[in-house]
């Protein structure tokens, strides 16, 4: 497996990851505290970022030939 596609699927599972951790800390934790909700916040909105960053450094790396 290239680094190219480690990465990327390093990103994919990551972002999988983050969804399940903000669904948790937001719905089904059982201790509502302010710091599991900020756990909750920081984990969607980098589940929103990762692919963000995943389509940057696909576009980056696209051309590259190895």
């Amino acid at each position: 497996m290239s680094l190219r596609a480690f990465h990327i699927v390093f990103v994919t599972v990551s972002t999988l990851l983050f969804v399940f951790l903000a669904v948790w800390a937001l719905a089904f934790a059982k201790d509502q505290s302010a710091i599991i909700t900020a756990l909750g916040a920081v984990s969607a909105i980098a589940a929103v970022g990762m692919p963000v960053y995943g389509a940057f450094f696909y576009k980056k790396v696209r051309n590259i030939v190895l």
